[in-house]
């Protein structure tokens, strides 16, 4: 599955874009300003951005050149009608393409596949394994089944999505924010403690010391991360 990183101020047209691209079966990352999306790119793996012009915080255009220092994933930017000046500063800096809004939904999904396939074909990146393991931990995506052991263990659709979020992204720290908004595709308000309850159900079923657990650590301040000590 392909995840992609929609980043516009206006919470309307997030919403709207997340509708036509979950319904073509893409995994949506949200951003609201331009410094959200730098580090959404730098935290996870995104396989293209959908990134709008005029923003608080930090612009499209400047958040696009930063992303360029470190990632070649498909940068379409969203423009308003009038704004060629800004549409051709895009495309001169590193754009791959560009919408006007309004969106015309057949075209925006039409435009979003074409810079996919492009971009795979190039060999810019790579769909997720459907087979992730840590230790004695394995996850079989294409089953939807975990194993501790070579035993299988039953996990809640929300805590296999947790896990495999860390598990994709080994030794990396998760806040509680960031795990709530990727999990539950929500903004995180007040979440910590949602989050915290799965980790420690996550940790009771994968653990066999869930006090000082092997794989799933806690790093004080920050977050959580799947990371195998050594015994």
């Amino acid at each position: 599955m392909y995840r992609i990183l929609i980043c516009d101020d206006e919470k309307d047209i997030v919403s709207a874009l997340r509708i036509y691209l979950v319904s073509e079966g893409y995994e949506v990352v949200e951003a609201y300003n331009g410094k959200e999306a730098v580090s959404i790119v730098e935290e996870m793996e995104i396989h293209l951005a959908l990134m709008d012009i005029m923003m608080p915080v930090m612009d499209g255009i400047s958040a696009m050149v930063k992303i360029r220092e470190t990632s070649n994933i498909p940068v379409i930017l969203l423009t308003a009608k009038g704004e060629d000046t800004d549409k051709v500063l895009g495309l001169t800096v590193g754009a791959d393409d560009y919408v006007t809004k309004p969106f015309n939904p057949v075209e925006l999904q039409a435009r979003v596949k074409s810079q996919l396939r492009r971009y795979m074909k190039l060999g810019g990146g790579s769909v997720r394994k459907e087979n992730l393991s840590i230790g004695g931990i394995e996850l079989d995506d294409k089953a939807k089944e975990v194993t501790l052991d070579g035993e299988k263990v039953s996990l809640t659709r929300t805590e296999y999505d947790i896990l495999k979020l860390l598990l994709e992204h080994k030794g990396q720290v998760f806040s509680p924010s960031q795990i709530y908004q990727r999990v539950w595709n929500d903004v995180a308000f007040g979440t910590e403690n949602t989050v915290a309850v799965h980790i420690r159900h996550l940790r009771e079923k994968l653990e066999y010391d869930p006090a000082n657990p092997r794989y799933l650590k806690v790093v004080w301040g920050r977050g959580y991360k799947m990371e195998e000590t050594d015994r």
